[in-house]
């Protein structure tokens, strides 16, 4: 159930779905590290805790920013997709990656995917953008 929001404000809107610490490090995971299992993306460097990383998955289920479908391998996990709204998220994080690729001091490691993606331009983002919608959007994208 959606709740209502503090206003209609664009800048709100938004980051009443995606302006907490965890939310876009977890779509992060999704679409940039392939992270589609839900174990998967509680190992990331941020050790975020279970309970949280449910809420959150839960709550970008309810947005339309990810999908969440049975997986056939086992009866108790799940695969998580990008809807193309999630999808959609790539460039603001790009925006995010820039901006703190100015101004703060970052890993190179960690940030290569960000680093590649801005070194590309807006060509390589829409190619990756293509090649996300392949991989969450078709039905053998799994």
């Amino acid at each position: 159930m959606k709740k209502e929001s503090r206003s209609g404000c664009s800048i709100n809107l938004a980051l009443e779905v995606f302006g907490d610490k965890w939310t876009l490090l977890i779509i992060r995971d999704i679409m940039l590290g392939n992270k589609r299992h839900f174990r998967e993306i509680l190992k990331s460097d941020e050790k975020i805790s279970t309970n949280i990383l449910t809420d959150r998955l839960n709550m970008l289920e309810e947005q339309g920013i990810i999908t969440k479908q049975s997986d056939s391998s086992h009866k108790q996990k799940f695969i998580y997709s990008l809807t193309e709204k999630g999808i959609d998220l790539l460039p603001v994080i790009t925006s995010i990656a820039h901006w703190s690729l100015k101004h703060e001091q970052v890993d190179e490691v960690s940030s290569k995917h960000t680093q590649y993606l801005i070194t590309g331009g807006d060509s390589l983002i829409k190619k990756f953008m293509e090649d996300l919608k392949e991989k969450h959007l078709s039905k053998f994208g799994s």
